[in-house]
């Protein structure tokens, strides 16, 4: 689909979407997708799409990034999700060369070094990764929320991602994390032990600590940058007309 085809698709998507529940947004998505793909950290959000799609959209497949540096609490719950619901979640790994060049040119974990070497790491263990899991992907669900961090403030229910040549969808763009608990509750979704010890927001172990009070809820991931705007390249795209400031390059030296 071209460009002005999916913005033209985005565009209706918007419009049928308004006053919509979660349930009938991921059945509207999938009854207009044909290839679509639903990416989950195992975090708290993505639990509750997890949930949702199991029951209302089971045809979309679900995907996880193993990056290599997960938190025990995060494998464990992998195979939870998957009892609990009875589904198989997809993992994609990085590819084992590309590791160790990274490791021979920064160091195991050099990320601490530099936002260079950062976003390398990032590079290899999530964003090759993540190109392999969208290949003929042609929708990608993700559980961005408006409320997480500045960074994502301006999220939208659907966006052009035209990096990636796709649509992608936040179906939980306008939720408050009240929300998000409210479900996890009512529905009995299992979650993350590291939630209750203070990791709202949890990814690669050596980059994820727990927050403090007041901060928002993505403060602890690669809390060592300055940077108010970090972000691991996943969610931060090259939309068409629009280049964003801060965004980090992409290119990763240590494929080569």
């Amino acid at each position: 689909m071209r460009p002005g085809q999916q913005d033209a698709q985005r565009q209706i998507l918007e419009i049928e979407a308004e006053n919509l529940s979660l349930a009938e947004r991921l059945m509207l998505l999938a009854d207009k997708s044909n290839r679509p793909v639903f990416t989950t950290s195992l975090g708290i959000e993505d639990q509750v799409l997890t949930a949702a799609l199991t029951i209302v959209a089971p045809s979309v497949r679900i995907v996880t990034l193993e990056t290599g540096r997960l938190f025990e609490e995060t494998k464990a719950l992998i195979a939870e999700t998957e009892a609990r619901f009875g589904i198989v979640i997809e993992r994609f790994r990085p590819d084992e060369i590309q590791l160790k060049n990274y490791a021979d040119k920064f160091g195991l974990n050099g990320f601490y070094d530099s936002v260079e070497a950062r976003h390398a790491c990032c590079g290899v263990r999530k964003l090759e990764p993540l190109a392999r899991t969208l290949e003929g992907a042609d929708l990608w669900i993700t559980g961005l929320r408006r409320d997480q961090s500045n960074t994502r403030s301006k999220a939208g229910f659907t966006e052009l991602d035209a990096q990636r040549g796709l649509l992608k969808a936040n179906p939980l763009y306008d939720w408050s994390i009240e929300d998000v608990h409210r479900y996890i509750a009512d529905n009995d979704v299992p979650i993350n032990a590291l939630h209750a010890r203070g990791y709202p927001s949890i990814g690669c172990e050596p980059c994820t600590r727990a927050i403090k009070k007041g901060e928002d809820e993505r403060a602890g991931r690669w809390w060592w940058e300055n940077d108010q705007q970090r972000e691991c390249g996943l969610h931060v795209t090259h939309t068409a007309g629009d280049v964003r400031e801060n965004a980090p390059d992409n290119t990763i030296d240590a494929r080569a």
